[in-house]
């Protein structure tokens, strides 16, 4: 028995299951823009961000080589922004970023957002591993930008480092190399802690290893923007105070004129940096102490030269995971901040201060670079309930300067409070005795 025979398409319909065959259901395309919210029609009419271009196209084959000799094995030379051939001893200075892609110019003219490549919204599939074919040998060379920027031929050990900025947010726009050396941060991090020695905890001290320090470099979003602010308060001038009531009682009351001000400012920030990795900025401080990492800014960004993974070699990093869009609203909380503090000496006269009630900040133009900070790491854990409190001892990698978390025998800071106390209100005893 013959197949029944199936009726060939109309060519004027085009193929099975094309646009012609299927209408698209009426009313439903295209968009009208004014009929969305606000806040979603604003994102789409919004241009997109301009990218500016920092790949290092000469290093896109994964190996760094020596300007002289042309070999491989490269490092980062302490204490310097210098990297050195192992070869051949051959010293160059990496390009600074500021004066080759403009990052310090223009900023009072930023208009909308400008993204530098490496800080590109990262793929939600991209992958960690990456592959490289030895162009000495043709071996595959894998590596994982989790841990690690660079890896060694296990044939020819030709150096391989991840320059390519693929869409994994592993590879930044610049980095700003370490100068402080391991002997001298595992130093300050010993003097740091020995100043709190007699309130720390005995298992912290027992096991205290400053030689375990570690070197690693933290992804940052370093922001320039364009800005402008309008606030609005009540502001008071005090035209008398006295007092009223005796001993216990006695009370002082203010008199005041009070005041409507609004200020206006226009300013530009300049390298405002901005941690890019969910874990860091993570600030419970139930469970860590990464805030302490704040407080070794600032960093001297605008030395900061061109991505070249040579400068990774046997230094740890951790993974930009955050992009532009999640960072926006902390860079408004920050620039709020700045503008407040910007209004307040044109408010000095009102001695009895200002309640900004009312505020408008209006962002007029942003650029986002990508760059890696350097920073030595000591952490402690501390075990407790619902998981304990990971400590960090952090030093600038750049500057020295040192801050960190010590946990602390808490019985300890009870018995000295109570004995302050006691001592101070003897004292007050005494004062009034002998003034009576």
């Amino acid at each position: 028995m013959s197949n029944p025979r199936v009726p060939a398409p109309d060519p004027a319909l085009g193929g099975p299951g094309s646009p012609q065959q299927v209408p698209p259901p009426s009313g439903s395309f295209p968009i009208d823009p004014a009929t969305l919210p606000e806040a979603i029609r604003d994102e789409l009419l919004a241009p997109d961000p301009v990218a500016i271009d920092t790949s290092a196209e000469e290093l896109k084959d994964g190996l760094n080589r020596c300007p002289k000799c042309g070999a491989t094995d490269i490092r980062h030379k302490p204490g310097t922004d210098l990297l050195v051939c192992l070869y051949c001893r051959n010293e160059w200075h990496g390009e600074r970023v500021e004066e080759l892609f403009g990052f310090g110019e223009g900023i009072d003219q930023l208009r909308d957002t400008v993204v530098a490549s490496g800080a590109q919204d990262i793929a939600a599939d991209a992958a960690s591993l990456m592959s490289f074919k030895c162009a000495g040998c043709g071996a595959e060379v894998t590596v994982n930008t989790e841990s690690a920027m660079t890896a060694r031929c296990h044939w020819c050990r030709h150096v391989f480092g991840v320059n390519e900025q693929v869409a994994n947010g592993a590879v930044p726009d610049a980095i700003l190399p370490f100068h402080i050396k391991k002997d001298d941060a595992v130093a300050r991090i010993r003097q740091f802690v020995d100043k709190r020695r007699l309130f720390a905890l005995k298992a912290f001290k027992e096991q205290f290893t400053p030689d375990n320090v570690t070197c690693v470099y933290l992804p940052y979003m370093i922001v320039d923007a364009n800005a402008s602010a309008d606030v609005a308060g009540k502001a008071e001038i005090e035209t008398r105070r006295y007092t009223r009531g005796r001993g216990k009682d006695k009370k002082t009351y203010y008199d005041a004129d009070v005041y409507q001000v609004q200020r206006h400012v226009n300013f530009i920030v300049d390298d405002l940096p901005m941690e890019s990795t969910a874990h860091r900025r993570n600030l419970d401080t139930r469970t860590n102490t990464n805030n302490i990492i704040n407080t070794i800014l600032p960093f001297d960004t605008k030395n900061a030269v061109k991505w070249n993974a040579s400068y990774l070699v046997g230094v740890t990093s951790e993974k930009r995971n955050l992009d532009v869009a999640h960072l926006r609203p902390h860079l408004e909380d920050q620039l709020l901040s700045i503008a407040r503090a910007q209004v307040v000496a044109s408010a000095s006269r009102y001695d009895r201060g200002v309640r900004w009630e009312q505020e408008q900040l209006s962002v007029h133009g942003t650029r986002w670079v990508s760059m890696y900070l350097p920073v030595w790491l000591y952490s402690y854990h501390q075990p407790g309930k619902n998981g304990g409190l990971l400590h960090y001892i952090a030093v600038n990698g750049r500057t020295g300067e040192t801050m960190g978390s010590v946990p602390v025998q808490q019985w300890k800071l009870l018995t000295v409070a109570i004995t302050v106390g006691t001592f101070l209100e003897g004292i007050a005893l005494w004062i009034i005795g002998n003034s009576s």
